[in-house]
């Protein structure tokens, strides 16, 4: 069930239907009814993933208490959210989310298009050239003949396209063998992959804010709790991002240091260094996404990131990359690499799932590596072409706003709001699809070429978002027979032994004024509801 606390005026700022922030939820003049303004922005939530599905709303009691409003109000809210399919009721039970028939999700949507768009700059994945498809089809084809007489399952990957990977790894300065890769069905599955192998639900992961919105999905519907880093037209806080990893102690770190999705900046060298060192003194893994490495239009490919660390300091670190942003995004090959051992661990977690990727896919993701060097210049020569005009015809930042502005016109952009790490803030990230791809490759340094001095910027809030508690999908407990029985359980991650509560943690305030950079952790099992905890450390997410 939800915390109705979550709800508190200033939880929910904008989003496609406005800002409820005001003391009371009153409509202004002119406006929709508060009733019909609440109902809209909780449905926009569900079909964007914020609010998982098949989870419990607050009671009507709580949640008006929460908003400051009257509970009339909340009924008319769950019963517009009945009639439009985003809710259902159980007999003594409560009010659970759900998706009205014919409706996908955002995430859905997203890789599908609009019909009525005449053009999409949502979904950033070129095509192939006719004639090199061609051409790598009838090259692999004598191949392909041969596998026929085999079973057919790589759980690792073929061995040929492991080998050509670590050869790349190896070529960039990074000495990797073949079985420290495991081949994938593109970089989400890989990232799937390593979620479900190292984390729990529960467990607290570092995520820059803003980032690559699957990728906050899929650590959303593995029930993690996220605590941000910011990530600005200047740059990485590293300061921040050491002391967030020291005082949190995260399992795990999500990082896109090479043309930042979406700010498209560089992280440099010295900085790397230090996140791989503070990521060491905390045990955490580091998970790099290095899909869009090769996408270097104004600089050279950088090295992989886990090049910069000590002799022997890779052993906890995750690099994934992929061939949909080089190649095509219908060539689901992606892979990952790790310690050998955590390679096998993964390639037993896959059989789960697929027990081997197409062996057909893979042939030909051999051959167009093979022909990278003739492919890729052609291609960025054609994205930089792409950039500029771009440039020249958007004058401003992308933005919700735009976004909304720009569909009327047929033309369909990302808004900023799916690209926000903590999920209760719904302001527009400002997300300028420029910046891919090393357009802005050296805003982090000043003319002269140093690192512009910063005080250290307060830690957004990274409270879970109005309804944030709901994220949590209620686990049916087993009856002796082995069926369900409908109730949910709560979800309580462990606390470390030296978690203590701090004698104030509890009266925490409703207002949205953002804590402090990181806090100790406190204690999550001091304070539980029906769905889970609810009160976790200090400016990160319980």
């Amino acid at each position: 069930m939800a915390d109705a606390r979550a709800f508190a005026p200033g939880a929910v700022r904008g989003g496609p239907w406005g800002a409820v922030s005001s003391p009371r939820c009153y409509p202004t003049p002119r406006a929709r009814p508060a009733y019909r303004h609440l109902a809209q922005a909780l449905s926009a939530l569900i079909l964007d993933g914020r609010i998982a599905l098949h989870v419990k709303l607050p009671a009507e009691r709580e949640l008006a208490t929460a908003l400051r409003t009257s509970r009339t109000t909340i009924t008319a809210v769950y019963d517009l959210l009945h009639e439009s399919g985003y809710a259902h009721s159980r007999q003594g039970s409560g009010t659970w989310t759900s998706l009205p028939d014919g409706r996908a999700s955002t995430g859905v949507g997203r890789l599908l298009g609009a019909e009525d768009t005449a053009i999409d700059l949502a979904r950033a994945a070129s095509g192939l050239p006719e004639q090199t498809l061609l051409d790598a089809l009838a090259e692999i084809t004598p191949h392909l003949v041969e596998h026929v007489h085999t079973p057919g399952y790589h759980p690792y990957g073929l061995t040929e396209l492991r080998a050509a990977v670590a050869e790349r790894f190896t070529a960039r300065g990074l000495p990797t063998v073949p079985e420290q890769i495991l081949v994938t069905s593109g970089a989400q599955h890989a990232l799937t992959l390593v979620l479900d192998l190292l984390c729990g639900p529960g467990d607290r992961v570092v995520v820059e804010n803003p980032s690559y919105p699957n990728a906050l999905e899929a650590m959303r519907r593995a029930r993690l709790r996220t605590v941000s880093v910011p990530v600005t037209d200047t740059g990485w806080d590293i300061e921040i991002i050491e002391s967030t990893l020291r005082q949190v102690v995260p399992q795990l770190a999500y990082l896109i240091p090479d043309f930042h999705n979406p700010i498209g900046l560089l992280m440099p060298d010295a900085d790397r260094g230090r996140v791989l060192r503070a990521a060491g003194r905390s045990g955490s893994w580091l998970v790099i996404y290095e899909t869009l490495t090769d996408l270097a239009l104004d600089v050279p490919t950088p090295p992989p990131f886990a090049s910069h660390a000590a002799p022997g300091g890779t052993g906890q670190v995750v690099t994934i990359g992929s061939m949909s942003k080089t190649h095509w995004g219908g060539l689901r090959i992606g892979w990952l690499r790790a310690p050998a051992r955590q390679v096998t661990e993964l390639a037993g977690q896959r059989v789960a799932a697929d027990m081997g990727g197409s062996v057909l896919d893979q042939l030909l993701a051999v051959a167009l590596l093979a022909r990278a060097g003739e492919l890729l210049p052609t291609r960025l020569e054609r994205m930089r072409e792409q950039r500029a005009a771009l440039t020249a015809a958007l004058a401003e930042p992308i933005a919700s706003a735009l976004a909304d502005r720009a569909l009327d016109h047929g033309v369909r952009i990302e808004s900023g709001a799916v690209l926000a790490a903590d999920p209760g803030h719904l302001r527009a990230a400002a997300a300028h699809p420029l910046h891919h791809a090393g357009g802005h490759a050296a805003r982090g340094s000043t003319p002269d070429g140093r690192r512009p001095r910063r005080r250290p910027a307060r830690h957004p809030r990274v409270a879970t978002p109005a309804l944030g508690r709901v994220g949590r999908a209620p686990t049916p407990r087993l009856t002796a027979d082995g069926a369900t029985d409908g109730r949910e359980r709560a979800v309580r991650p462990p606390t470390a032994p030296d978690d203590r509560r701090t004698a104030g943690a509890g009266r925490r305030s409703r207002t949205a004024s953002p804590p402090r950079v990181a806090a100790r952790p406190t204690n999550n099992a001091a304070r539980r509801w029906p769905g889970g905890p609810v009160a976790g450390p200090r400016g990160v997410t319980a």
